[in-house]
């Protein structure tokens, strides 16, 4: 069975976990470290959800971040960092773990929840569909500074 936790207080469990998991959300990023971690768990405006499977003896198998913020036109709320592990992948994690992030929201009052997703990421755009996700059509722009 696979448990959806949010986390308050980071530990080494925890942080050993996003060194396994970050790595392959992202080859680019490190994975972060404590302090880092306990600032995002300490953030009003993040919610850190973690999911461990029982059937890998209580493992930390997929996280996710679910950022929220208000704006004029309302209470904001993004889905980021989703990530689970390749020894779970199938295991209905993702799901899980989105449908807890779509609970926070709801509940703090976000009357919308988006997220990006590369295309090459094909189970997970899939997985954003059938829970109801739907492609807007926009520009996504990034500004990088350099």
């Amino acid at each position: 069975m696979i448990e959806i936790s949010e986390v308050h207080t980071v530990d080494d469990e925890i942080v050993d976990a996003f060194g396994t998991l970050i790595p392959q959300l992202s080859r680019s990023n490190p994975a972060p470290d404590m302090a880092t971690l306990q600032a995002i768990a300490d953030s009003e405006a993040s919610t850190l959800l973690i999911a461990r499977d029982d059937e890998l003896d209580d493992l930390i198998v997929g996280s996710m971040t679910l950022a929220m913020f208000r704006i004029p036109t309302g209470l904001r709320a993004w889905i980021e960092d989703v990530v689970v592990d390749e020894r779970a992948r199938g295991k209905g994690v993702g799901r899980l773990l989105n449908e807890r992030a779509l609970e926070v929201a709801k509940a703090a009052g976000a009357k919308t929840v988006d997220l990006t997703s590369r295309p090459s990421r094909e189970a997970a755009n899939r997985l954003y569909q059938r829970l109801g996700f739907v492609v807007r059509e926009t520009n996504v722009y990034r500004f990088t500074g350099e």
